[in-house]
């Protein structure tokens, strides 16, 4: 008979992530290692990894990656975007037939650049032209979705564990300075390609573990602003709260913590720092429906930089290590021993404490 601590329960769900703060590019080998270890914590539904930097040769253009049902589909998007949009490549997404990834739809890229008489048009900047865009195919147009939309970065992601995800996508063949990963054990909603994570807009990627209990009051404040929560799971909603955050009310990315991981008000009333003290306060204020209640843990990457995150109660593990210029994240210390068994300076952050990595200025 097995007893208490004789037998390993894993809280559900595996995040992972490196990046190199030289710029220095490395293959997804690393991280497709990264979810070797804790595959127990996924059970097959969903596998994602996000690159950054992997699209060298199209930096300046944005890659849209996308699902399709069918050809004729996929012809109808294609019109569409070049409604939109100059094309500069389209293709698809090269992949490696492999047993364990099956039911595989159409899945292609483009390389694009806002039309500028769609700018002048809309009077639009062009990344909440593409934010727009993303959502009218991924809400309208029945059979195609957008599931990655940055510069030089990319989203692969299906239904499978994540390690055979990237065999399937061919990670190996490309190079990044940083890569996420994520192995999902979906609980409330179902396990198909497009809930998959990372969940993505613009260069923003999401990989979480947990279960966002306020999911409801998170939806309905942020759809008030334009965004569509589509794809059947808590997630994207976190993905959508940071870009509105971020891109569009301009907070740093401590205070974009501090807004969805926010101090409890007895934390905020002892801070001695009365201007911390206050600029806390004002955040809890403008943006109550922001705050994200639950256990989770997360990685956000972004355009040169990943940010790691735990709620405040820290319901869901995550630790953090070092070896040199790279930093390793994950769910697990065995996941960044994969990675790098050397690896130093291991600890697990607080809970609402955040961990931002950002790649030195002009190193890419």
């Amino acid at each position: 008979m097995l007893r208490e601590g004789e037998i390993r329960i894993p809280s559900g769900c595996a995040i992972a992530a490196v990046i190199s703060k030289a710029g220095e590019r490395m293959t997804g080998e690393k991280i497709i290692d990264a979810m070797r270890p804790m595959r127990d914590r996924s059970n097959g539904l969903g596998g994602g990894f996000a690159g950054y930097g992997i699209y060298p040769e199209y930096k300046d253009l944005y890659a849209l990656h996308m699902f399709f049902d069918c050809r004729d589909t996929r012809k109808a998007c294609e019109a569409f975007l070049k409604e939109r949009f100059e094309v500069v490549k389209g293709e698809l997404i090269p992949t490696r037939k492999i047993p364990e990834i099956t039911d595989e739809p159409i899945i292609w890229r483009y390389f694009v650049r806002p039309l500028r008489s769609c700018l002048e048009d809309r009077q639009l900047d062009e990344k909440e032209f593409v934010v727009r865009t993303v959502m009218k195919i991924n809400t309208g147009m029945n059979g195609a979705y957008v599931f990655s939309s940055g510069k030089n970065m990319g989203t692969f992601k299906a239904v499978g564990f994540p390690e055979d995800v990237g065999r399937f996508y061919r990670l190996d063949e490309y190079e990044g300075y940083s890569w996420t990963a994520h192995g999902r054990y979906p609980t409330n909603t179902p396990g198909w390609w497009g809930g998959a994570h990372p969940f993505t807009l613009l260069d923003y990627s999401v990989v979480h573990n947990g279960e966002i209990s306020s999911y409801d009051a998170n939806r309905r404040y942020i759809e008030m602003f334009g965004y569509k929560c589509t794809l059947k799971t808590d997630t994207e909603v976190i993905t959508y709260i940071l870009d509105y955050l971020l891109r569009r009310q301009g907070l740093t990315l401590e205070e974009a913590a501090n807004v969805i991981a926010a101090p409890f008000w007895s934390t905020i009333a002892a801070n001695p720092d009365p201007v911390i003290r206050n600029r806390l306060r004002y955040l809890r204020t403008v943006f109550p429906g922001l705050l994200i209640t639950g256990p989770f843990s997360i990685v956000l990457g972004f355009d040169g930089g990943l940010m790691a995150l735990n709620d405040r109660l820290k319901l869901r593990s995550m630790v953090v290590g070092e070896k040199g210029e790279r930093v390793y994240i994950a769910s697990e210390e065995a996941a960044i021993r994969a990675m790098e068994p050397d690896a130093e300076h291991i600890w697990a952050p607080s809970g609402g404490e955040p961990v931002v990595i950002q790649v030195k200025e002009g190193s890419f």
